[in-house]
């Protein structure tokens, strides 16, 4: 073997082993928390984003810091209680449970002036400024929420919600989503805009939802988006709407599937593997 092959091969193998390591807290609610608990989705995923991450980026080490069901507000409200870890990196997935919990944006100065819990603004300027205490230096990454249709819980149907094609408490979720863009335009975080990426839009979030045809004597017939909203569904008495076969972006009209968490971290990936 000529001595610039056998050089080039060792410095690749030692670049490979001494890549450096990378720390990882990851806040959300319920689509970064069933990452570590399929068992809740019906087992209807193999794996989240964060699996996927590291998959990628083995020199990745990631903790689960998502809440089930939680808001901003609610991470703002605990965050000195959460245990949070000092790390490289952090991100920060949060809005839709706040859209639909109608909690007030309120305005661009409630960041700035770090105004309190109030707010979307000030609960997220609380987030962050608890990062900056653990490292001043970590990489700060801010997700906007995914679009979301008629979620149905897969394991309760009397959990739903209807999706944000309509206003929930006189607000958008996509109201939401400009709020955590303009933030991590004004501190210059990478940001990874969810709601506005091609593919992720309503009508790919579930290839249809099954429902009695209030034509056909309760004949059941598959409706693709828009054609199911305000068609009547009865957990007491309906079939569970998203069959396997309705499966696209997300399996529940809310969730990530395997297709959606893949777009999710590859999109993390394109920013990670620069840091």
């Amino acid at each position: 073997m000529k001595k610039p092959v056998l050089l080039f091969i060792i410095i690749s193998v030692f670049t490979s082993f001494s890549k450096k390591q990378i720390s990882w807290v990851v806040i959300g609610d319920s689509i970064t928390y069933l990452n570590e608990h399929r068992d809740e989705t019906g087992n209807r995923i193999t794996k989240g984003y964060m699996t996927r991450v590291v998959e990628e980026l083995p020199n990745i080490r990631y903790t689960n810091q998502g809440h089930n069901g939680w808001t901003s507000g609610g991470i703002a409200n605990a965050i000195d209680k959460l245990g949070l870890e000092k790390a490289d990196t952090y991100s920060v997935f949060l809005g839709t449970n706040d859209w639909w919990q109608g909690r007030p944006l309120g305005v661009f100065t409630d960041y700035q002036n770090n105004t309190g819990n109030n707010t979307v603004h000030g609960s997220f300027r609380i987030i962050i400024d608890k990062l900056r205490s653990l490292n001043k230096n970590a990489k700060i990454i801010l997700i906007t929420p995914m679009q979301r249709t008629d979620f149905v819980y897969i394991n309760n149907m009397k959990n739903s919600a209807y999706g944000s094609y309509k206003e929930k408490d006189g607000q958008s979720l996509e109201q939401f989503a400009d709020v955590i863009k303009a933030i991590a335009n004004h501190e210059h975080f990478k940001l990874v805009d969810l709601y506005h990426k091609t593919g992720m839009d309503l009508k790919n979030l579930v290839k249809y939802k099954r429902l009695k045809d209030p034509q056909a004597n309760g004949g059941y017939k598959n409706y693709p988006y828009p054609q199911y909203i305000g068609i009547p569904f009865n957990p007491d008495t309906d079939e569970y709407p998203y069959p396997v076969d309705a499966i696209n972006i997300t399996y529940d009209g809310l969730h990530p599937s395997d297709k959606g968490y893949d777009i999710i971290a590859n999109m993390l990936v394109k920013i990670m593997k620069k840091f």
